[in-house]
C-alpha cells in the first residue's frame, strides 16, 4: 500500500527472488511469513482486503516481471529498523520509497 504499482510489482518480484534463491524458503508462504522479514506480516496489515493493482502487480511478479532487478531485500530508508544490515548490500535501484538491494 502506499506505493506506486511499479514499487508493488518490485516487492512481489522479491519474494519471487527469494523462493528461486538457496539462502530462502523455497514457497511463497514461507518467504512471506519468515519471522522478522515483511512489516505488513508483522503487524497485521497482510490480512487487509488487496485492491486490484495488488492482484495485478503480484500476477506479473509470478509471471517474471522484475523491475528490481533481482533484488532479495528491500527497504524504506525513512523507516528502516536495521539499517545496519542493508548498509552492507549492494543497492540496486530505488523505486518510490523502497531501495531495492541485493
Amino acid at each position: 500500500r502506499g506505493e506506486s504499482y511499479n514499487g508493488k510489482v518490485a516487492v512481489g518480484a522479491v519474494i519471487i527472488n527469494r523462493v528461486y534463491h538457496p539462502s530462502f524458503p523455497n514457497s511463497i508462504k514461507e518467504v512471506v511469513y519468515q519471522s522478522g522479514q515483511f512489516t505488513p506480516v508483522e503487524n497485521g496489515m497482510i490480512n487487509l482486503s488487496p485492491d486490484n493493482d495488488a492482484f495485478k502487480a503480484a500476477y506479473d511478479a509470478v509471471s517474471g516481471i522484475d523491475p528490481s532487478q533481482g533484488s532479495l531485500y528491500f527497504y524504506n530508508p525513512e523507516k528502516s529498523r536495521n539499517p545496519d544490515f542493508f548498509a552492507g548490500r549492494t543497492k540496486v535501484v530505488t523505486i518510490g520509497n523502497h531501495v531495492f538491494l541485493k
